[in-house]
């Protein structure tokens, strides 16, 4: 059985497919909840023109839309009552009112006032007796035109496309079958609605473009800023996959290496030393073989022993060599810290005057080292560009105490970088400009006595 339903519908012409969908969009627009409840919701106020206007008249613009329809509805009620003048007046109230009723209904029953407006036609003609403007009087030929712009802005342009026909036929019909009088006014009420759809659809079609583009760039930014902290940890697993390495190396070595310092030593203490060369080994390897995925094919390990705070000094002589102007101050009483303190510290450091090269050149910077009683204190602060600067050599150049190369300009690498190394830290961190047009970071990383004993 589904087979043939299958064959039925792959046999089915792109035609009648077409005509199919076109017909389902029409009925999903037109018919299905035609009475539903949809009032016009106050506009919002972040609107190229919006944000020009003062507070107190901006609050007020929210509402706009709905003081525009209502304008729309008395400038109607007007219009009928003017030509009703000298009717009975039941018959004026019926004329004048309803096709303003009609109008103000678009703010809360969009789809039920098209139909309302496009079935009162034909009575509001007859009591009007229009003549040469059949089938739409004065009054309801304004209030269509009104009801079809509010009713397209409020939907999609394809509903107004489908009102529009919708219109186009009722008027055929009218002039045909319930014609009154030696004229029509169809033609123009066609044209000017047609105008006034266009322009509503051109509005709509440029709003949901600058919206998909919006959305767009606020993904790709936000995958950008993903795939930014992310290579900031893959830098960060890196170099600590380096540091722990190292020293698991040097346990297992040192826990071979005891028995044979010690005379005659009991089988206790062979066994102790030989089951912690056997963790440490164990431990190394599980380590490489976790942290190890996150090195590029390319990632070569450095030679050299990750730098640390008291290589601080070298990378301030690369800066200054670098053409930048740098003052180093250390307080407190200087400690030797755990080598991941010591070497995201260094890395803080090396990051933020690294930035005061890239985008503020011929800044003074200066660098605040704090040894505090529960922690490191760091505070790198710069003042305001003042010039390009032509540096002796390219940092990319130093050696592997010196700056990295900086990334390209928009990479955003820098603070994020900063921060995460902060927090894998437990630490606490601020990035902000000053008030003379420098820039400030600090950063406080906290060590634990027990981390400073070795």
């Amino acid at each position: 059985m589904d087979g043939v339903t299958q064959t039925r519908e792959t046999s089915r012409s792109p035609e009648f497919r077409l005509a199919q969908g076109a017909l389902g969009g029409l009925r999903k627009d037109l018919f299905h909840n035609a009475f539903a409840y949809r009032p016009l919701l106050p506009s919002t106020q972040d609107g190229r023109l919006l944000r020009r206007l003062p507070e107190r008249i901006r609050g007020r613009m929210a509402w706009a839309p709905h003081a525009a329809v209502a304008v729309c509805a008395f400038f109607v009620f007007l219009i009928g009552a003017a030509v009703a003048d000298g009717e009975a007046p039941p018959v004026m109230v019926v004329y004048a009112f309803l096709p303003a009723v009609i109008v103000l209904l678009t703010l809360v029953r969009p789809v039920l006032a098209f139909w309302a407006s496009l079935a009162s036609t034909p009575f509001l003609g007859y009591m009007g007796e229009s003549g040469d403007g059949w089938p739409w009087a004065p009054n309801s030929f304004a209030a269509h035109v009104v009801v079809l712009t509010v009713v397209a802005a409020r939907t999609r342009p394809r509903t107004a496309g489908w009102m529009w026909l919708l219109t186009c036929g009722y008027a055929v019909f009218a002039e045909f079958f319930l014609g009154v009088g030696d004229g029509t006014d169809a033609p123009q009420l066609l044209f000017f609605s047609a105008l006034a759809l266009l322009v509503v659809t051109v509005l709509q079609v440029r709003r949901q473009a600058e919206e998909e583009v919006t959305a767009q760039q606020t993904v790709t930014a936000h995958e950008r800023s993903r795939r930014t902290l992310l290579e900031e940890r893959t830098t960060i697993a890196r170099e600590l996959h380096d540091v722990v390495a190292h020293h698991m190396s040097v346990v297992a070595i040192q826990a071979e290496a005891a028995p044979y310092r010690v005379e005659n030593p009991p089988p206790e203490l062979e066994q102790a030393f030989a089951t912690i060369r056997e963790n440490a080994v164990a431990a190394l390897t599980e380590l490489r073989r976790v942290l190890g995925v996150v090195r590029a094919e390319d990632y070569e390990a450095p030679d050299a022993p990750q730098p640390t705070l008291a290589d601080l000094e070298g990378l301030v002589a690369n800066v200054r060599d670098a053409g930048l102007d740098v003052e180093k101050t250390v307080t407190g009483a200087v400690r030797e810290l755990p080598q991941g303190v010591e070497l995201s510290a260094y890395r803080i450091i090396q990051e933020a005057l690294s930035n005061v090269l890239r985008h503020a050149p011929g800044a003074a910077a200066k660098v605040e080292v704090s040894y505090v009683l529960g922690g490191l204190g760091l505070r790198i602060v710069n003042g305001p560009a003042r010039g390009l600067v032509k540096p002796a050599r390219h940092p990319a150049t130093t050696p592997q105490g010196g700056l990295r190369p900086p990334p390209p300009i928009g990479a955003g690498h820098g603070i994020t970088g900063m921060r995460e190394r902060v927090t894998m830290l437990n630490g606490e961190m601020t990035a902000e400009p000053t008030e003379d047009g420098g820039y400030e970071v600090t950063a406080f990383i906290p060590v634990t006595r027990e981390g400073t004993e070795k």
